[in-house]
This record gives structure tokens, sequence and C-alpha cells, in this order.
């Protein structure tokens, strides 16, 4: 038997971003007020940027510091230097870190242009389990039903590792590149065994264009094929979506 993940509906993307982000600033404070640091996974590409805009709000009108907070970013394209305005380097220093009081240390995401891919994603796993796991995992979800990079096909039990993109993900990465040609074929990506280690997560959509495959993943079978279905079997993992993206529940 499956255990349907939690689904909470919003007015709209702001609603929801506004109470996800209500939610971090409590774990991050009671985390922080008992000594320990606490560990979030991060999310990239447009559905996350209005949780990281009130997050910075939250930073600079009411004081929530990001001092003892620790990072670990889902994925990152192969081939990408960190100064490519697409990488996902430059997006999360964009978007949220040169915003915030987070120490440069504190910030992991994977290297685009390591040479050893594999020792690099083993070194990546062995980083996120000395700094104790992850409290929370933010994900979103791409139309394959990909959470991170996790393609269909990616094992349950699957870690940090090198990827190839689906053609769709890559045809809806086109835009932002100038052209399919410009994207790249592979990216590193933490596994879906990975994501599912977390002790709690929280995955956003939103918007019409996501309803189908937020139903998959909600509704459908556990599948290898939908790595966001795998999200039915985990016992703290909910989903925050506008009404449009919940519109075939």
């Amino acid at each position: 038997m499956t255990r349907s993940p939690n689904v909470t509906i919003f007015a709209d993307k702001a609603a929801a971003c506004r109470s996800l982000a209500a939610e971090l600033a409590k774990l991050i404070r009671e985390t922080n007020a008992t000594g320990r640091s606490v560990v979030l996974g991060l999310a990239t590409g447009s559905t996350p940027i209005p949780l990281y805009q009130e997050l910075i709000r939250l930073h600079s009108e009411e004081g929530l510091s990001f001092s003892q907070v620790i990072t670990f970013n889902l994925d990152e394209y192969l081939g990408l230097e960190r100064q490519h305005p697409e990488s996902y380097w430059t997006f999360m220093h964009r978007q949220l870190f040169d915003h915030v009081d987070i120490p440069a240390e504190n910030i992991h995401i994977p290297s685009g242009t390591v040479g050893d891919v594999a020792a690099h994603c083993a070194e990546y796993e062995a980083a996120i389990e000395a700094a104790g796991g992850i409290d929370f995992q933010l994900l979103g979800i791409g139309r394959t039903g990909h959470i991170g990079f996790n393609e269909p096909g990616s094992p349950r039990d699957s870690r940090t590792r090198r990827i190839e993109l689906d053609p769709v993900t890559r045809e809806d990465a086109a835009p932002a590149f100038g052209g399919l040609d410009k994207v790249p074929t592979h990216a590193i990506t933490m596994g879906c065994g990975t994501i599912l280690a977390a002790r709690r997560i929280g995955l956003l959509a939103f918007g019409a264009h996501k309803a189908a495959i937020v139903r998959e993943a909600i509704e459908g079978p556990v599948t290898d094929q939908v790595s966001a279905s795998f999200l039915q079997d985990h016992p703290d993992a909910c989903f925050y979506l506008d009404r449009a993206a919940a519109g075939q529940l």
C-alpha cells in the first residue's frame, strides 16, 4: 500500500510561497536555537523564485538569519562554468545567496566542470552525510515527472550521479539557452534515494501546464517512469499547489 503525499492547495503561487517560507523560517529558528545548523536541499528553475524572494524579505525585514544554514542544491548542468548565465551556481547566487547572510562555505552545488564525475558525486553524498542529512528538501517537478534531474527510469535508490537529460527536459530549457543546440545533454543530479532520505520534502508546482504530471505523481502508480511518484511513499512529503496545478486532482 502506498501513502499519498499531503497536498495543500493555495489561491496562487504567492500564497503558497509565503506559507512555505514561513515554515522554513520556523525550522531555521527552532533548529538554530538548539545549536545545530539546519540543512536545506534547494531547487532551481522559475518555480521557487517567489519562495526565495520571500525568504530574502524575511531576512531583510524580519531578521531571519542564514548564518547557520547549510545548503545542498539538487543538480547542475554538466559542461557549464560557474559563471555561465544559465548555470545553477549563477542562478542560486542571483536569486538567493547574494541577498542573505549565508557563509560561502555552507553552500554546496555540484560542479559542472569537474574532471572525475563519479568521485565528485561520491564526495557530494559524503558531504550531505557529514552535515547530518537534509532536514528539508525543496523540489519542483518537470514535465517528465522528474525531481532533480531524475528522468524516467531513475531507480528509487539512486544516488548523486551523471545523467542524460530527456529530450523534453532539454526542449523546455531551450528558450533560456537561446536554442536547443546550446542546452547541455547531461547533468549531475542528486538521486531519488538521496532526495527521499530527507526528513521532510516539499514540492512546489504552479500553473495548468503542471496539472497532468502533478496528477500522475500524486494519484498514479508509484513508478520509476515518474520519479516524483516516489514521494507517495515518503513519511513527510507535501505538495504545495496553486489551483491551476491542482486542477486535475
